[in-house]
């Protein structure tokens, strides 16, 4: 899992407050299916929703999606995005959907909307692992985590609306969802009473259950709401009244993590699943276990039980799915996954099973009467010694499933698993889980090429290009997808020739900022529907997006811009169009420090929390200048008979081509002295005695030619006594060729003259 890190230092800190940053991440073409594994399952029935089944799952991937489940057949319905991490737990609570996500947050969906988030809690100072809810009480939910945190919450109190005080609009995230205003936290003290304390903001506190010492990641409530279980990594099963957040007892048997937790309507019988492979039946009023079930060969991640609490299905790490009768111990072998199981969700005859992999699978189970999967034989007696099975198993003696093949699939896409930079800083080159290769164009988010399943260390050396460009953004594929990182300054160091790009009309000088044209790329739509102060209209007209841009339109340097950033803010070059149709989703941090995610087309014009950097650099085309030059010595090659041009260092941009240094040899050898030009085109001498600027002489206004100097003479440029190839940039010679940290050197000589 992935740690969310803070934007800002806190409070008191003497260093310089970091910069936010600004994350895009980039879709795959069918972003209607999840692109990573499977966390939570959620089953929602046509009584409850007055319309159709439906099935909600969570992914790593930080979406969630909706299915609707008709004859047999998923059909996708919504996406629910604002997590900005993975989704790891969500239950159905009344007519709302609430999550929790590495992300820290939980939040509140209502369940038939088109994926709009309702409301984002903040609480947890560490990843939310599990939730809870009473079923008969569709107001309170529990939370869990890696902090060691349990939360118990009142939904109509935590979803009501907070004066608009200034401390509350602190709080508010910039795409509309408001975070939990928080004046008190509750605490336990070590009488077991609840004490308050000061807390972040104004509003309302969950009651806090605290007792764990270490990470949460199961819970369970009886229908009622008047019991809580929970489990960690403490190896004990903690029971609370939620209603106050006291500790009513703790229950001691297991030896490792556990990890699965149920408990009956009433409230008498708990379930436990643990990482030492074992299932246990606890009898809460007894306190004690009364049976131990060792059906697996592996840790138990899931259980799922039948209405009756008589018969439990049980999943895990060891890819398998088992139904037990908790009465007579008899066990099956239901069936078996291609990856761990994750969460199960047990619908009348179907158990729907979530994996590791992007898809979620649906098996026969016989819910209503699972005694007829007992009679399709292969049962086994469950032991009562951790070992048994897996010594079993060992003896050759595994089970053989009942069943094959799953009855229904929702299919997901492969999620991405390695990837590589390419030296041109624009493209990636990523492997999924199925062996696939492709080759991404970060700059418009799009698959420029599938190679199929080839090898990836292959085909990354087949498309190696001896070019050197900063590392203008960081990247990760922790979602299943690729996340772009840019943070300034650094973003903007990389340059690129608009001629290189193939932008029409340009130039051949003209330089444009990758990070630049990407950002106005990502946020054309906000821009567009933002409003312009004293406009009369918003510019969220009709601007072009061709393939043809005009030069008037192209960007330049900061320097050089003089008017409106109306101008072009709206048009976006070719090379940084992204996708409509499976736009990119863009991470950033709200002025509270919590986070949030929404697709580009999405955004409303309305986030004012944007890092003012991107704006500035959007809407102003001011960005940080970053240090693009390249200092090096221009000397004759050795034995060669031409002059010595140069009297100390040269500057000129990283990305100067060798054939415009040798452009310049051949001036400074034909003229006395060069004309004045356009710096954009040229590079300039470093030198501390405040030499003027040398530039690249206009053809068509050669003058002061000496006789001898009326023939134009050829130039080779060298570097450690190797001829350089005129399309290189000094920034590749420097790197491949040069390959010391003292200033370049490079070297030229006359070849010929014509």
């Amino acid at each position: 899992m992935h740690r969310v890190g803070s934007a800002g230092n806190t409070a008191g800190s003497s260093r310089p407050r970091k910069e936010k940053r600004f994350t895009y991440v980039l879709n795959d073409a069918d972003n209607k299916k999840h692109c990573a594994g499977i966390n939570c399952l959620s089953y929602l029935d046509a009584s409850a929703s007055g319309t159709s089944d439906y099935i909600f799952t969570g992914s790593r991937d930080g979406t969630l999606k909706r299915w609707e489940y008709q004859n047999g057949d998923a059909n996708f319905s919504a996406t629910f995005e604002s997590h900005v991490d993975w989704v790891n737990d969500a239950i159905i609570v009344g007519q709302n959907l609430v999550s929790c996500s590495s992300d820290t947050t939980l939040k509140v969906w209502n369940c038939l909307s088109d994926g709009a988030c309702t409301k984002t809690l903040r609480q947890h100072s560490d990843y939310v692992i599990c939730l809870a809810a009473a079923q008969k009480n569709s107001n309170i939910v529990a939370s869990g985590g890696l902090g060691g945190e349990v939360f118990i919450w009142d939904l109509d109190a935590a979803l009501a609306p907070v004066s608009k005080s200034a401390d509350a609009k602190d709080d508010e995230v910039p795409n509309g969802n408001s975070g939990p205003a928080l004046s008190t936290l509750c605490n336990v003290n070590s009488s077991g009473n609840i004490a308050s304390t000061n807390g972040k903001s104004h509003g309302y506190s969950p009651i806090a259950a605290k007792g764990h010492k270490d990470s949460v990641y199961a819970l369970a409530m009886n229908d009622t709401g008047t019991l809580l279980v929970s489990g960690g990594t403490e190896k004990v099963v903690r029971v609370w009244d939620p209603r106050t957040g006291s500790k009513n007892m703790k229950l001691r048997g297991h030896t490792d993590n556990i990890r699965a937790l149920l408990i009956d309507s009433t409230g008498r019988y708990c379930l436990s699943g643990s990482s030492d492979s074992m299932i246990r039946l606890w009898d809460l009023g007894q306190q004690r276990c009364v049976h131990s079930y060792a059906v697996h060969t592996d840790s138990v991640w899931a259980l799922a039980s039948t209405p009756s609490f008589g018969h439990v299905y049980s999943g895990g790490r060891d890819q398998s799915v088992y139904l037990t009768d908790l009465s007579t111990r008899e066990s099956v072998l239901l069936c078996t996954n291609e990856h761990p199981i994750l969460q199960l969700s047990l619908q009348d005859d179907t158990i729907w099973v979530a994996t590791t992999d992007s898809s979620v699978y649906g098996w026969p189970a016989e819910g209503q009467t699972p005694q007829k999967v007992f009679q399709k034989g292969g049962s086994f007696l469950a032991g009562n010694l951790s070992f048994s099975r897996a010594r079993a198993s060992l003896e050759g003696s595994a089970p053989v499933p009942v069943y094959k093949e799953p009855s229904f699939t929702i299919p997901g896409v492969p999620a991405i698993v390695q990837h590589e930079i390419m030296n041109n800083r624009r493209h990636v080159l990523t492997k999924d889980t199925v062996g696939s290769v492709k080759l991404w164009e970060i700059t418009r988010g799009a698959v420029i090429e599938d190679f199929g399943k080839v090898s990836f260390e292959d085909k990354k050396k087949e498309l190696f290009e001896m070019v050197s460009i900063p590392a203008w953004f960081t990247m990760d594929a922790r979602l299943g997808c690729l996340s772009v990182h840019l943070d300034t300054p650094q973003c903007f160091s990389a340059e690129i020739y608009a001629v290189d790009l193939n932008v029409s009309g340009a130039q051949e000088d003209l330089k444009i900022n990758l990070a630049h044209e990407t950002l106005r790329g990502l946020l054309v739509h906000w821009s567009k529907r933002r409003p312009k102060p004293g406009s009369h209209s918003l510019s969220n007209g009709d601007g072009s997006t061709g393939k043809d841009v005009s030069l008037k339109n192209l960007p330049h340097p900061r320097s050089e811009v003089d008017d409106g950033p109306e101008n072009h803010a709206n048009h976006v070059l070719p090379s940084f169009e992204f996708s409509t149709v499976s736009p990119p989703s863009v991470i950033t941090e709200s002025s509270s420090g919590g986070p949030w995610r929404k697709r580009i087309t999405d955004l409303d014009g309305t986030e004012d929390d944007l890092p003012w950097w991107c704006v500035d650099c959007t809407e102003n085309n001011r960005f940080p200048k970053e240090n693009t030059k390249c200092g090096f010595y221009l000397h004759p090659a050795e034995g060669s008979p031409a002059p010595n041009i140069t009297q100390g260092k040269l500057s000129a941009p990283r990305i100067l081509r060798v054939l415009k240094v040798a452009n310049y040899v051949v001036e400074k050898l034909v003229l006395e002295k060069p004309l004045d030009g356009s710096p954009d085109s040229t590079f300039a001498m470093g030198l501390s005695s405040g030499q003027p600027q040398l530039s690249a002489l206009d053809s068509s206004s050669r003058l002061g030619l000496k006789q001898w100097h009326k023939l134009k003479p050829s130039v080779e440029i060298l570097c450690n006594n190797q001829v350089l190839s005129p399309e290189m940039s000094l920034a590749t010679v420097r790197t491949y060729i040069w390959k010391k940290p003292e200033d370049l050197i490079l070297n030229y000589r006359v070849v010929q003259s014509r």
